[in-house]
């Protein structure tokens, strides 16, 4: 047993020593999140360093400790961060360094009486929710005071003083260097959603070719797709952080040119849509297997005809990881619109298939199937971006841009409205130019900061 337990903590230590050095390898060879913590990390420390060296080497303040204290925890993930837990941490050491020195002034300078008298108080204080996380300094300050044991109003002053300066210089080292910009998990996210749904219909299409899958499978399979709910939360809690990243952030000015800024939210409800349309679909061919099936099953012909028109929905949620990745992109629109042109012929052969069924037990199953395919494909083909070889081809950026419309000679809309209001004697209502360089992203896409990470 003892042999076992060495062998198992042997063998712990080694997974989590090979995780820290994929972790650093990592950071040293990609921009990712392992380098931004270690960016972060380092300037904590630098910040540190620098309050301690302004109070403590330079200034001789008595407690030069309060400044590389507080400069270290106001490095946080965002500016915005940085500045909130700065207005909090000074409050709530303001308020544990006048409540000390009222103790140590009421108990003669008794360090346990003060200490009776203030940590209940500010420890509870510490717990109000307007105060997050910094709370807990409010009874660390006061302890501060009271075993330094000076109370006075002056050296209070200097608590103060200390506290200030580095609040300051770590507010100033977040926000001035390399200030931290969440780009990267949109994209993550988003990527992560048109890549495990190609791979669930990949599985299920596989599945459904053969005869031999069971209850156990569409279980699988069903449960895959519930799982891409956390997918959507965890978009949902990155386009946060990188609304909240961009708030009192001078790095979309000061910064390099960096990743393009994520798709608009109008991608989100997409992805929303489709995978509770895949978890229809699943959810309906769980009904339909094992022996306590609910429904009843549709012919084998039609699944594995089904299964061809999933592999295509598949290659569609593919492509536009692709597109999203910006992985080419004249590649991955031309898979794109050949499955969407497949997608469509395949559907409109079960279609016209499921009219001639005669079996109404089996065309409730495949009729609620072909719906939920039919909604899925729409959410794919709707979003999707149709013109992305040209795009690429004339060197544009890409976005979910539409096509301009066409008037009746095949000319642009406007410029052929143009010509039947000079042939009818009707006054022409002037065209105002498009502005230059103007993206050919969607009405909706936010503006990209021209800096932004």
């Amino acid at each position: 047993m003892a042999e076992a337990r060495g062998t198992a903590g042997w063998r712990w230590l080694w997974w989590e020593l090979t995780a820290v050095g994929r972790t650093v390898r990592d950071a040293v060879r990609q921009s990712g999140p392992e380098r931004d913590t270690v960016v972060q990390s380092l300037k904590a420390a630098g910040a540190a360093v620098m309050a301690w060296a302004l109070t403590g080497w330079w200034l001789n303040a008595p407690l030069a400790l309060m400044a590389p204290w507080t400069a270290l925890a106001l490095v946080d993930a965002t500016v915005y961060r940085s500045l909130r837990s700065g207005l909090q941490q000074l409050v709530v050491i303001v308020l544990g360094a006048l409540l000390a020195s009222a103790a140590m002034a009421v108990t003669d300078g008794s360090k346990l009486g003060a200490m009776l008298i203030v940590l209940p108080v500010m420890t509870l204080v510490g717990t109000h929710r307007r105060l997050g996380a910094q709370g807990i300094y409010g009874a660390t300050t006061a302890l501060f005071v009271i075993t330094y044991g000076a109370y006075s109003l002056t050296e209070v002053r200097h608590r103060l003083v200390e506290t200030m300066i580095g609040a300051a210089i770590g507010i100033a080292v977040n926000a001035l260097v390399l200030p931290p910009v969440h780009l990267r998990n949109v994209h993550d996210q988003l990527r992560r959603l048109p890549r495990e749904s190609a791979e669930l219909l990949q599985t299920m299409a596989e599945g459904l070719r053969g005869e031999e899958w069971s209850a156990t499978d569409a279980a699988g399979w069903h449960d895959r797709a519930r799982r891409l709910s956390q997918v959507l939360r965890a978009l949902a809690s990155a386009r946060e952080w990188n609304a909240e990243s961009s708030r009192f952030n001078p790095g979309f000015r000061l910064r390099r040119t960096g990743p393009p800024p994520p798709p608009p939210e109008k991608a989100d409800a997409v992805w929303e849509r489709a995978a509770a349309h895949l978890a229809a679909i699943t959810r309906t061919l769980a009904g339909t297997a094992g022996e306590k099936a609910r429904l009843t099953a549709p012919g084998v012909a039609f699944l594995r005809r089904y299964a061809d028109l999933a592999d295509e929905a598949a290659t569609l949620c593919q492509a536009e990881a692709d597109l999203i990745a910006d992985s080419e992109r004249a590649e991955a629109g031309e898979r794109y619109r050949k499955a969407r042109e497949r997608a469509q012929e395949l559907y409109d052969g079960l279609a016209d298939d499921f009219r001639e069924q005669r079996d109404p037990p089996a065309a409730a199953a495949s009729g609620e199937l072909l719906v939920e395919m039919k909604q899925l494909l729409h959410e794919l083909t709707e979003f999707a971006e149709p013109d992305a070889p040209e795009r690429a081809a004339a060197g544009k950026p890409g976005g979910q841009g539409r096509p301009m419309r066409q008037g009746r000679e095949g000319k642009p809309m406007r410029q052929d409205r143009q010509d039947r209001q000079n042939r009818q004697g009707k006054p022409v209502k002037p065209v105002k130019p498009r502005l230059q360089g103007r993206s050919a992203g969607p009405a909706d896409a936010p503006a990209r900061p021209p800096d932004a990470r």
